[in-house]
């Protein structure tokens, strides 16, 4: 399939290189070209006044898809050294979410790791997981989790398949999404179903967080995407949920690599943002010497210290304490953003904090618009006065 321009009816008003998102259309001797970063995602179509833009199948070309068999919602359960990742606790909890409003059910995959684990999808949501205990799935290697999620996949036809998008996701389902030959939508940051066609809607950042774009796959199945960590609320816990946990046979399968070891990195945060329960986050409007206030905030609350892009850039904290779109997202029960405007790169990453506690001098700030409570002031003089009543209620 292709797309291709007829040079004998453009006349290079370059209307279609203004349509193309993608910057895959430019004009060469007064004439329209498309060039490799083509994405297909025939906008210029309908753009050219002169009908120069054509679709074009050529031979071997896959017509479209007949979805009609495809039912089910599947999150792909990551483990690391044999115990469940929590981005997969945070994927069921959006998996059962879509599973209910489309009147289906929603299972698992989970590759590795123990048959007691694997009960535990289903307390937390699960109405089935797929489960392969081979030890070669214990250590993580792309061929063989590809090969067999894609079988899996195949034989069980479900319509949505989500991943964490994480260093193992970002790595795998791509290749399972070529092998499918189906979309995929990476880094999401919410997922909803339309009421009307039922197509899943992927929301993901784009062109930098400037926008949030809602990215669909209606003529393929199944729709799959990756997940941000740390921005869908987990499901329910219930020790008393039954489901069916279905053993899978790790067979036919080839692998050129071996995984000899794996290096975990050690972190210069004393404390994990992605963890901490209770953040103190600071921006531009904060200064370079109050971020040593906002650490003694932090400390008297038992949290950790995050940051704006604005603040790390101007070097005042390190990179590793940066929440948003370029840094960490996080999910604490408490998020106190101190002099944060509210930049949508900075909310992508904090979003889905259970309270929100802003602190900002300028009324008509962002930042107020997603708080639960809003503080108009000066950070330098509302700051102080926090740590000092939190100081005489510990008294």
């Amino acid at each position: 399939m292709r797309i291709v321009i007829n040079t004998e009816k453009c006349t290079g008003c370059a209307q279609c290189v203004e349509s193309c998102p993608y910057t895959s259309i430019e004009i060469r001797d007064g004439k329209a070209h498309i060039n490799e970063y083509c994405r297909f995602c025939r906008t210029c179509l309908s753009v050219c006044p002169e009908g120069a833009i054509i679709e074009i199948v050529e031979e071997g070309d896959e017509q479209e898809a007949d979805i009609s068999g495809y039912k089910g919602v599947w999150v792909f359960a990551e483990q690391r050294d044999g115990h469940i990742a929590p981005v997969a606790f945070e994927l069921i909890g959006a998996g059962r979410r879509l599973a209910d409003e489309l009147g289906t059910e929603l299972s698992a995959v989970l590759l590795g790791s123990t048959a007691e684990e694997a009960g535990e999808l289903i307390k937390w949501g699960a109405d089935r997981v797929y489960h392969a205990n081979d030890p070669m799935f214990m250590k993580f290697n792309d061929e063989p989790y590809a090969q067999l999620l894609a079988g899996l996949i195949r034989k069980h036809k479900p319509e949505i398949v989500l991943a964490g998008a994480t260093p193992i996701g970002r790595s795998f389902i791509p290749r399972i999404a070529a092998r499918l030959k189906t979309g995929l939508t990476a880094d999401c940051t919410a997922l909803e179903i339309d009421k009307d066609s039922g197509n899943l809607l992927q929301v993901r950042p784009a062109f930098g967080g400037n926008i949030m774009a809602t990215i669909l796959c209606p003529n393929y199945r199944p729709q799959m995407a990756t997940v941000r960590p740390r921005v869908m609320k987990r499901g329910v816990y219930a020790a008393e949920r039954t489901g069916e946990v279905v053993p899978v046979a790790a067979e036919n399968l080839t692998c050129r690599t071996r995984v000899i070891d794996t290096v975990k990195e050690v972190s210069e945060c004393l404390v994990n943002l992605q963890e901490a329960e209770v953040i103190v986050a600071g921006g531009r409007g904060v200064g370079e010497k109050g971020f040593r206030m906002l650490e003694e905030l932090a400390e008297l609350l038992g949290g950790a210290v995050g940051a704006s892009r604005a603040a790390v850039d101007e070097g005042w904290i390190p990179y590793s304490h940066q929440v948003g779109q370029t840094g960490k997202t996080v999910c604490p029960k408490i998020y106190i953003a101190c002099g944060i405007s509210g930049a949508v790169q900075h909310l992508v990453g904090m979003q889905s904090s259970d309270i929100i506690i802003a602190i900002n001098k300028n009324p008509e700030a962002p930042i107020f618009n997603m708080a639960t409570y809003g503080i108009v002031g000066d950070v330098n003089e509302v700051v102080p006065l926090f740590i000092k009543k939190i100081k005489e209620a510990k008294a």
